[in-house]
């Protein structure tokens, strides 16, 4: 039996990768996460980590429709 997986795995990204990805200053992304908002991060020990995927979805949960 073969399996295919569909999904890419890319390296989770540091805060300051995120940052960059996300086009916004570490401040306000520590402010996000140290006010239970923002994307979600996984926490390895003291590190934080940011999947490509969940940075993709928080973005896209925030796309405003032009109101006509």
């Amino acid at each position: 039996m073969t399996t295919t997986s569909t999904t890419t795995t890319t390296a989770p990204m540091n805060e300051a990768q995120a940052c960059k990805y996300l086009g916004l200053s570490i401040h306000t992304v520590r402010q996000w996460r140290h006010l239970g908002k923002g994307p979600l991060y996984v926490k390895v020990g003291r590190a934080v980590r940011y999947r490509q995927a969940d940075l993709d979805a928080y973005m896209q949960s925030r796309t405003v429709a032009p109101q006509a």
